[in-house]
């Protein structure tokens, strides 16, 4: 829900297929998303397309050490239509960070979003998130996450956010040979004044294989 009270639904929440070509790197192409606003005001429709390329920096299991650092390259394409995507392609670097502490893990990312023209008027994001995990019963993973974004340029510039997600990942479950089933679910709360949505219900499904 946004500021102004409209109730957005995200179908697929630009998820799409992840392969992993080599060893070391991660290829994901997400489908765009479909926006419904539950309102006639604003044309609902389908957002950007976009990728990913991730490629792991550094990892280690349970026995020596349990971490990992992993690059991130994503850039979207400007094809959402009426208003539901940017108007310039977007570039977004990222690191993201995890470390496990028995059955105990916290992991996070840290990006921006750099426009690739009119800066000014899309402006820069800078999006910081964490999630902290504890295991029960081998495939329960209750979480918390802080999801915070600080605005440079654009229509919010100089604001930041930050939103609170209680959630639950069920997972991995086996389906049949190697693809598995993992099911998480959320309810994101804004703890700032200044929020472009609030009350966000989130529910992600993924086939891994």
């Amino acid at each position: 829900m946004n500021a102004k009270g409209v109730t957005t639904d995200n179908y697929d929440g630009g998820k799409g297929l992840e392969l992993i070509p080599f060893e070391k790197v991660e290829v994901i192409f997400n489908l765009p998303p479909y926006l419904a606003h539950n309102t006639p005001a604003v044309h609902d429709g389908f957002g950007d397309v976009a990728f990913l390329v991730k490629y792991r920096l550094l990892s280690a299991n349970e026995q020596h050490g349990s971490y990992i650092l992993t690059a991130f390259l994503g850039w979207s394409i400007p094809t959402g239509s009426y208003t539901n995507g940017s108007l310039h392609a977007i570039i977004t670097p990222t690191i993201a960070y995890g470390k496990g502490f028995g059955l105990f893990s916290a992991q996070g990312t840290f990006g921006v979003g750099l426009p690739v023209a009119d800066t000014n008027l899309v402006g820069r994001t800078y999006a910081w998130n964490n999630t902290f995990q504890y295991r029960l019963f081998r495939k329960f993973w209750p979480e918390v996450e802080m999801n915070s974004t600080f605005f440079q340029d654009g229509e919010n510039d100089g604001k930041k956010q930050n939103f609170a997600t209680l959630g639950l990942v069920i997972g991995r479950l086996h389906l049949w040979k190697r693809l598995g089933l993992t099911i998480g679910g959320g309810y994101q709360i804004a703890t700032t004044h200044f929020h472009t949505t609030n009350h966000n219900g989130i529910l992600s499904i993924r086939f891994p294989f």
